[in-house]
Parts: structure tokens; sequence; C-alpha cells
């Protein structure tokens, strides 16, 4: 065909991602950039509304175009962001300036009246896609918008764990710490036991020591100056990280469990072993940093 390697390698990407999805459903094509503002804020409306017709058999698909320059190039793109909805492999019809939840809908309920789109199954959606797009959001920070797809996924599946866990996370980054905990006080005593469910708890219990932006230059202060009392330390370390600041969290507490591994019953240890927690031992943070804390522990 006279493609490079790359050249292949993002067409068969785009067979498996969007057009062999696109033989039985309806594709929103959303193509966009990192550095595009109006693509931000086009995106929350898109993922809205793609879980609500997922089950009629719409599913979203998104092509960043600074890494897919080839594919947006097949599509003539010039602008961004470019929305298409695909079926069969071809375009159906252009839904750029449809940038309202209301114009979306009205859009798509004339195709699927059109098109011969097979149905999801309504009892039993596929949540895996909509929970990891919420975990992409969470870890690029924004609370806000992780918590609205949480929310969502959690009203489509209320049984389902990971979905509430990702809520209460999202809203402690977020800052609604108190909105948080009567997330956590609403779920079924048979959730709230569930692993992720713990690991939320974690990160909502530090963020209850986020200080104001005084407090935290006082404790600051208070622990520069007084290297040897674990008291200061042990409060810097715990405001540092519920205000963001897992380095610093991280390397007062390190600094404290060579001092004086055993200092207030290990509370050092304990207290960063509960950031490993809320953070996830899956995180590449937490990895680095539990090198660090086994060098201290075992030399």
């Amino acid at each position: 065909m006279g493609l490079s390697l790359d050249e292949q390698k993002a067409v068969d990407r785009f067979r498996q991602e969007v057009a062999e999805p696109s033989m039985t459903k309806l594709v929103i094509l959303d193509f966009w950039a990192e550095w595009c503002g109006p693509c931000k804020a086009l995106t929350p409306v898109l993922e809205k509304v793609a879980a609500e017709y997922a089950d009629k058999g719409v599913v979203l698909a998104k092509i960043n175009v600074d890494e897919e320059q080839f594919i947006a190039s097949q599509f003539q793109v010039r602008s961004i962001p470019t929305v298409y909805a695909l079926f069969q492999g071809q375009p159906v019809a252009d839904l750029t300036n449809a940038r309202s939840e209301s114009q979306l809908r009205s859009v798509l309920d004339q195709l699927l009246a059109k098109l011969p789109v097979e149905a999801g199954d309504a009892a039993a959606p596929d949540l895996a896609p909509l929970l990891a797009m919420g975990e992409d959001v969470l870890a690029s920070g924004d609370g806000e918008r992780a918590a609205g797809i949480f929310a969502q996924i959690a009203e489509m599946a209320p049984d389902n764990a990971e979905a509430h866990a990702g809520l209460i996370r999202a809203l402690v980054l977020a800052g609604h710490v108190e909105e948080a905990e009567a997330a956590l006080a609403m779920l079924d005593p048979g959730l709230a036991a569930d692993a992720r469910i713990e690991r939320a708890r974690a990160a909502l219990e530090l963020a209850k020591d986020r200080p104001d932006d005084s407090e935290l230059a006082a404790l600051r202060a208070a622990a520069a100056e007084r290297p040897a009392d674990m008291d200061a330390q042990f409060a810097f370390a715990g405001a540092a990280f519920a205000a963001g600041e897992r380095d610093a969290a991280a390397d007062t507490l390190l600094a404290m469990i060579a001092a004086d591994r055993a200092w207030n019953e290990g509370a050092a240890r304990a207290k960063l072993l509960q950031m490993f927690e809320a953070i996830g031992l899956e995180d590449p943070w937490v990895a680095a940093t539990r090198r660090r804390l086994s060098t201290i522990l075992f030399g």
C-alpha cells in the first residue's frame, strides 16, 4: 500500500479501535489535542452523552491529532475539535457543530432512527472504557470532571465498587471533602469493605489534614527551624501530602524513619504506608518511594 511502518501501525490501531466497532455500533469520533481549549470544553459533553447512549449502541473514540497525524490527514482534519459519527467504517454525519448536550442528542436520535445500529446490553453495559476514562481524567488532576464521570458510572451501576471509589477519590482531589464523606457514608456495607473503597477512604482521611496556605507555611517553617522535632516534622508531612506536595511529605517521613524508625510506635512509617494506599501501589511515584523506604529499612 506504500505505507511506512508507523503509518501502518496507525492504520491498524484505527481499525481495531474505531473501524471494527463501527461495523455494529455508531462511533462518535473526536479529533482533539492537549493544547486545544475548545476540545477540553467539548470533551465532557461528548463523554456524558456517549455514556447515556451506550445502551443504544453509541461509543466514543478519541484521536489525538498530535499523536495520530496520519489518521487526521486521512480525514482531512483542518481544525479541532472535529467530530464525526461513523457507521460501518464510513462517516455518516459531521457532529462538530453539535456543541451542547441537547444538540448532540438530537443528531444521535436522528441517526439511530435511520441506521441499523446494534443496541448495547442495557442490563450489563461495558463499564471498563468509562472507568478507564475516569481514571485517566483523575490522573490528569481534573477532579471535578473525574467526579462527574464516576458519578454517572455509579448511577448506571450502583453496585460497582470501582466507580464509587473513583467518585470519592475525585471529590477529594477537587477539594470537596464533605461531599466525599457523604458519598462514603451512603455506601452499602458490602461495598464499603471492598479494597478499592478502603483506598478511597485512606485518601479521604489524609485529605482532612489539608491546611490553608498560611497554615502550611507555618508548619513548613517550624519543620525547617526544628529538624530534630519529630512532632513538627510529622505535622508538616501530613499537611504537605494533603496539600498535594507528595515529594516534600515523603522526604520528611523518610528522614524521620532514618533518624528513628521506632518514634511514636512507628508513626512515620505508618503514615507513609497510608499515603501509598491512598495513591495506589501501582503508581510509579509509590513504587519509587517504596524502594527508598526499603533501602532505609533493610540497607
